[in-house]
């Protein structure tokens, strides 16, 4: 009997598009149930003892966290998105870990609560990019041409700027060239894009606009320079 996958997801969950595009890489067919986690239904929290999405049911076992769901599908489908060898391997998941602390690293950014904040953060974050930017080789993908478990993982976090970038030059990835040729591939990538819905850029400008930061405050003002640089809220193309 064909095995039937389900993914608990929320719509604007990063960790959720690592697991999505991880099954889309693999070309395995399964439905996608959102939940409304400031409503958990029973039936989720049943499933999922962080409370947290994704949750991946495989027939009727339950698997919670991203990276044991996305080990566990480079585990049983091919083709194989980590390296072969045990050292390889050891680094990607030095590098996977490193995008979920991006992903921390983001939240404090756009959680900042004022100006100095911001600007804190805004340095935090250009750290980190600096420094994918000296292990990067010539791409197109981390690891060369083979798009891996790494580039699963990294494709969410520059989702966000694609959004941020809307909003306010950052300048984040100025003078970085290997991130930015990384950044614009992962968004060409069908799996990436297909991650999350057609709605996705609303949905998290709406909800950077209630976070009552000072990413917020700068959406609410019109068109016009702040703290040096142009702050341009608009919307950004859909993602389909």
């Amino acid at each position: 009997m064909k095995t039937q996958l389900t993914l608990i997801s929320h719509a604007l969950c990063p960790y959720v598009q690592r697991a999505a595009i991880v099954l889309m890489e693999k070309g395995v067919e399964f439905s996608r149930r959102d939940v409304d986690l400031k409503n958990k239904p029973d039936w989720f929290t049943a499933i999922s003892p962080l409370g947290k999405t994704p949750v991946l049911q495989v027939d009727a076992d339950s698997i919670f966290e991203s990276a044991v769901i996305c080990e566990f599908l480079d585990e049983t489908h091919a083709p194989r998105l980590h390296p072969e060898q045990a050292l390889e391997r050891a680094h990607h998941r030095s590098w996977i870990e490193f995008a979920s602390a991006l992903l921390n690293a983001i939240g404090v950014f756009y959680n900042s609560v004022d100006s100095a904040a911001l600007a804190a953060s805004v340095r935090t974050l250009r750290i980190r990019f600096e420094q994918i930017e000296s292990v990067l080789g010539s791409g197109p993908y981390f690891a060369g041409d083979r798009f891996t478990l790494v580039d699963a993982a990294f494709a969410p976090v520059f989702r966000y700027f694609e959004v941020f970038d809307v909003i306010e030059d950052f300048a984040f990835f100025c003078d970085l060239s290997k991130v930015s040729a990384w950044r614009v591939q992962l968004s060409a990538r069908d799996s990436v894009r297909r991650a999350v819905h057609a709605d996705y850029p609303a949905l998290l400008l709406d909800f950077l606009r209630d976070r009552g930061s000072e990413l917020s405050r700068r959406m609410s003002m019109p068109a016009t320079k702040s703290q040096g640089v142009t702050t341009r809220v608009a919307m950004p193309q859909a993602i389909t």
